[in-house]
């Protein structure tokens, strides 16, 4: 039997740090205490001055295969999730082809077994045609179902009035839904193409994908949820007006419709698109500091229950063109947790809400197994983390396969020492053990 013991670490988890052990045998917590355990482990890590957190859960990711592999794969940013304190990842179906099948959907679960560091899921992707193949999901080792209601990605727009009824009637496990008006961002690109030609500035594009696409399309996503008391989560909510179509006043575990934000809302504001330019173009869009204000008190209040990344890597050639060829989307999942690290040091958050809304929540929310809780019996994904150590991103640190990120030339004042994946000491201050793959998520539902 492998066993690790993690002594005189400060656990966070559960509202609450404490100094306290962790003992792990073979995949699994057996022992959290706050005093001396008493064993003989194989493995023995001091983490004095260390802080331990559950492994964060992102339920929201584009590795890019297949299909893409020239943007990112399994393999690559997988490895770069576990580096950044992420153990368990939920990957989008908007790859080539796209995950409109069954079939599709298990030649993935496959691939990820063989390469991926971090423990997966991925999600059953809607058509306007494909319903009956949704139908048939398994809501025990599926995440969910991907409806994109607004064009972000390609032909994964589901725009059928009747499609989107029979998904929200018949559906009866989560539906997460990438919330934009078509019609508005259609209306308002034409505008800025009839004033600007094929170079419209970057610093436009939150008017274009403006709070209107969102909030309509938003309030859509509710009121169906709502008709038909449909599981819905609707991920990466940019804009302040949406906060008002949650509710803080039960528990996630009781919540039908629940919400995501992402690392970028909390971060950038309209104001950094003059340096950063189409770095930070996102689908949804970056908007105002008071979005981003509001999106980060909407975390804090619990309108808004998890934290994720929305990590979708495009070639920094691609990302260096103008603005209507350049695509949406970054790579996030190396520096999601540090950059809430950032927030706590700012005052923002604290470690405890943290932990809460990149592991506890996203485990309820999703109704995971075993996980995102440091508890006995539970998996061991834990991650330690220094939150008194420097380091700045450079490209020579960067483990995401294109290579670049917005955050490059930014000093964190936390950096992730140890990764713990089923048990397994997968990161070790740069190191790797890839003698070891993740697991796939299951979920207590039927």
């Amino acid at each position: 039997m492998a066993t690790t013991l993690i002594k005189n670490a400060t656990i966070v988890n559960e509202g609450k740090s404490f100094i306290g052990n962790v003992l792990i045998e073979n995949n699994y917590i057996v022992k959290v205490s706050e005093n001396e355990i008493n064993t003989i482990p194989n493995n023995i890590i001091d983490a004095s001055g260390l802080y331990l957190f559950p492994g964060c859960i992102d339920d929201q990711v584009h590795f890019r295969e297949p299909g893409l592999t020239h943007k990112g794969e399994i393999y690559t940013e997988a490895k770069a999730s576990v580096s950044g304190g992420i153990t368990s990842f939920m990957e989008m179906p908007n790859t080539i082809p796209n995950t409109f099948t069954q079939e599709l959907l298990e030649e993935k679960y496959q691939r990820a077994s063989e390469v991926s560091l971090a423990n997966y899921s991925f999600f059953m992707g809607a058509s306007n045609d494909n319903i009956d193949e949704v139908l048939k999901t398994n809501p025990s080792n599926v995440c969910g179902i991907k409806v994109f209601m607004g064009s972000s990605t390609g032909n994964m727009l589901v725009d059928k009035k009747e499609t989107l009824e029979a998904l929200f009637s018949k559906c009866k496990m989560l539906i997460a839904t990438h919330c934009e008006d078509e019609e508005i961002i259609k209306n308002n690109l034409a505008i800025y193409k009839e004033k600007y030609g094929d170079d419209v500035p970057m610093e436009f594009h939150p008017l274009i994908r403006s709070e209107e696409a969102c909030y309509k399309s938003s309030s859509l996503a509710v009121q169906l949820a709502k008709k038909y008391n449909t599981r819905l989560h609707i991920l990466h909510i940019s804009t302040a007006k949406e906060l008002d179509l949650f509710d803080n006043t039960i528990p996630l575990k009781q919540k039908r419709i629940s919400a995501e934000a992402c690392i970028h809302h909390l971060w950038f504001s309209d104001e950094d698109y003059k340096i950063k330019g189409s770095l930070i173009k996102w689908n949804p869009s970056v908007k105002t500091k008071e979005d981003r204000d509001a999106i980060l008190q909407g975390v804090l209040d619990n309108k808004i229950d998890v934290i994720a990344t929305d990590h979708a890597p495009h070639t920094i050639e691609e990302k260096n063109q103008t603005y209507f060829k350049a695509p949406s989307g970054g790579p996030l999942v190396q520096h999601s947790l540090v950059t809430m690290l950032e927030l706590y040091h700012q005052g923002k958050i604290t470690l405890e809400k943290i932990a809460e809304k990149m592991a506890h929540a996203v485990a309820d929310c999703f109704q995971i197994e075993k996980r995102g809780y440091i508890k006995e019996g539970y998996f061991a994904d834990l991650v330690l983390v220094d939150i008194h150590n420097s380091w700045k991103v450079e490209k020579s640190n960067l483990l995401y396969k294109c290579k670049w990120s917005p955050f490059e030339g930014f000093t964190f004042h936390s950096k992730v020492t140890h990764t713990f994946v089923n048990g397994k000491l997968i990161y070790d201050n740069g190191t790797f053990n890839e003698l070891e793959k993740g697991q796939r998520l299951t979920f207590l539902r039927s």
